[in-house]
């Protein structure tokens, strides 16, 4: 790829420098790389030498990149070092595929699975893979469907085979076991060993919101009617900010992070306040719930008893709390009324429930987190077709660069064809065979 300026393109060799000592097997791996006009013609000027970071250097160990190539998923940068040599450096950068190009859209996508047998075919095509304990768990590790022969029994397992499948070009979000853990010792530890395993450029760590859920009551949620006693409102400081305090003592630490569990538009100027690397809108949920509860309010006036199913819904959704089976049913329209209003149910803005992801787009839109990216999750339906609208709006195009598109991999394998793929296969393939 060339750089192009009123017919003169550069590259790298175009300076005709000498590499710096001991260093030309990686800089043979810049020759290629693109130069603009602008730094070809300063380079020209100031350089003497062309050389790499020592980070450069580790990363192509870490990863055994072969003679004459770029790792994907990293972005080169160019530093003039006091002693005139023409430096690069490597900086995590998902958008890159490998030997310094981008990859084919500005949109991302990932996996949302622990399963390597469904992970392989998708790998070349994601730039993202995320996971938590249920999906590592309940979906793969003891589902003997999924995982065949039993050849995976820990997580360390699994997350290393991922790692392989993968390659250098994609993250790996990774939730943790116990975020309630009140140890921070024990979480870095934790950490440490996902970081041993996938090294530290690809590793993300999934924090989720908490709430009003904390160590003292989360096995409210195991056990019993698996019902929370408090409503989810009413979280003091200290319980609600837990994730937040946590994902930013992780960025701290040096540890990207994924703040997970985003389901409402105003979650997102908070959850920033964090720093994280990756927010998100889950939509699948929250349209059904939505849906439903239109369908509710829509039947009041007719049903005296739609109000009643209203308030044990909202019940079975966690809008009310666990103790509130006595809830004034018209009190429980209010608050649906509220929640359909507010998620714009009713308008081109949020009919398709993307108006979460509309808003943290405008969000990121004006933080100062260049590099923060929103991933929208929890798929089904027809809702990647209306993500993909989305995504060409006149004021989202900007962004479309900033999104990671999560799905099952069976999800996202539908969305690669159309009926009209099988008729004019059979058409094709009946051809082929000499048939009319």
């Amino acid at each position: 790829m060339l750089a192009r300026n009123q017919g003169i393109s550069y590259q790298v060799a175009s300076l005709g420098l000498p590499a710096a000592r001991n260093q030309e097997n990686n800089v043979a791996r810049l020759t290629g790389l693109p130069l603009t006009d602008e730094a070809f013609s300063g380079a020209s000027r100031h350089a003497r030498h062309v050389g790499v970071t020592d980070e450069f250097a580790r990363i192509i160990r870490y990863f055994a990149v072969p003679a004459g190539h770029l790792p994907a998923g990293f972005r080169v940068v160019w530093l003039l070092s006091g002693d005139h040599v023409l430096t690069a450096d490597l900086v995590r950068d998902i958008s890159q595929d490998a030997d310094g190009l981008p990859r084919p859209t500005a949109v991302l996508f990932s996996a949302d699975t622990a399963n390597p047998y469904e992970l392989e075919p998708i790998a070349p095509l994601v730039a993202n893979l995320t996971c938590n304990p249920g999906i590592i768990y309940d979906l793969f590790i003891n589902n003997p469907d999924a995982n065949v022969d039993h050849r995976f029994s820990t997580r360390q397992e699994v997350m290393a085979e991922i790692g392989r499948i993968l390659g250098p070009g994609c993250d790996i979000s990774v939730e943790l076991n116990n975020p309630f853990e009140p140890d921070f010792a024990k979480i870095l530890d934790e950490c440490q060993e996902l970081r041993d395993i996938l090294g530290e450029w690809r590793i993300v760590i999934k924090v989720p919101h908490t709430g009003p859920v904390t160590a003292d009551n989360y096995r409210q949620l195991l056990t019993g009617t698996k019902r929370l006693d408090r409503r989810w409102d009413t979280a003091t400081p200290e319980e609600g900010f837990a994730g937040h305090r946590l994902a930013l003592k992780l960025h701290e630490h040096g540890f990207r992070v994924n703040f997970t569990l985003m389901f409402e538009p105003y979650q997102a100027q908070l959850a920033l306040q964090a720093r994280p690397a990756f927010i998100n809108s889950f939509v699948r949920n929250r349209l059904a719930q939505t849906r439903r509860l239109a369908e509710l309010l829509n039947r009041r006036d007719e049903d005296e008893q739609a109000l009643v199913q209203l308030r044990d819904y909202l019940i079975e959704i966690d809008g009310l709390s666990g103790a509130e089976e006595e809830f004034a049913p018209r009190a429980a329209g209010d608050i649906a009324q509220r929640l359909v209003g507010y998620h714009q149910f009713l308008t081109a803005e949020g009919a398709d429930g993307l108006d979460c992801a509309r808003h943290n787009l405008r969000v990121l839109r004006q933080a100062n987190l260049p590099d923060t990216r929103l991933i929208i999750c929890s798929l089904d339906g027809d809702m990647y077709p209306a993500i993909d609208r989305l995504l060409t709006e006149p004021e989202f195009v900007d962004m479309a660069g900033r999104v990671v598109v999560t799905a099952e991999p069976g999800y996202l394998a539908k969305w690669a064809a159309s009926s009209q793929v099988v008729s004019y296969q059979r058409r094709f393939l009946a051809a082929a065979q000499g048939q009319r």
